[in-house]
């Protein structure tokens, strides 16, 4: 059973190589964990710390977007024919230790998809900026994809062979988290949630999407929906 872990990093050295030296060496029920960092076209040293660190460093040559970059990364678990893919924030604010969550499910078969979910914990130290706009767009992606879940925009989830097979992903930013939501009911895919920690720093506040960004994200996925392009 081979496990790849996706980064999306955008200058992030600050972080990137102690997220990746977190990642646990094993997990019950994996084989193999291959670290895949995703450089959405940084200018700082992210690219060459993920070389020496990751089980596979790409690149974008210029910035495109966390969709993108994941989309890059999801490619390249297809590539390694991977079972299953978990992708976690590169400014640190996830603990790699809540992996096996993650992934329990689906090895048990009872999920397709997996979101850690920051709003399931009752430690969230969640600013409250954050809260609001994570709500909004969670209202947002219910009322376009008709599937409310606790936390439609983390950014630590787990995918199935299954839902990767199924899935025509093609996001270029953030509203790959809600398209993924709908994606998952249009292809009939079982989604659960299940908690997570999340740890912020001053440094990981201030990276992520905000509530401002919730009107270019709607404009988007109600693109997907009227157009159905996919």
């Amino acid at each position: 059973m081979k496990l790849s872990i996706i980064i999306p990093a955008y200058n992030e050295e600050k972080t990137l190589q102690r997220v990746l030296e977190s990642i646990p060496r094993k997990i019950s029920g994996i084989n193999e964990i291959v670290t895949i960092v995703v450089d959405d076209g940084s200018t700082d040293r992210t690219y060459s710390i993920a070389k020496s660190k990751a089980t596979h460093a790409l690149r974008h040559a210029i910035n495109l977007g966390v969709g993108a970059a994941t989309i890059t990364g999801i490619d390249m678990a297809k590539k390694l024919k991977s079972d299953m893919v978990v992708t976690i924030d590169a400014d640190g604010q996830h603990n790699p230790l809540d992996l096996p969550k993650l992934i329990d499910p689906i090895l048990a078969k009872k999920a397709d998809i997996v979101i850690g979910s920051r709003m399931l914990n009752s430690n969230n130290s969640m600013p409250a900026i954050k809260i609001i706009g994570n709500w909004v767009m969670n209202f947002i992606t219910f009322i376009v994809f008709h599937r409310w879940v606790s936390d439609s925009q983390s950014g630590m989830k787990a995918l199935s062979s299954k839902a990767l097979s199924r899935m025509k992903l093609c996001s270029m930013g953030y509203e790959i988290c809600s398209e993924i939501v709908g994606d998952a009911k249009e292809k009939n895919l079982k989604l659960i949630e299940v908690p997570i920690e999340t740890i912020y720093s001053d440094y990981s506040k201030i990276k992520g999407q905000n509530i401002f960004n919730a009107v270019n994200i709607l404009t988007r996925i109600l693109f997907f929906k009227v157009t159905g392009r996919k």
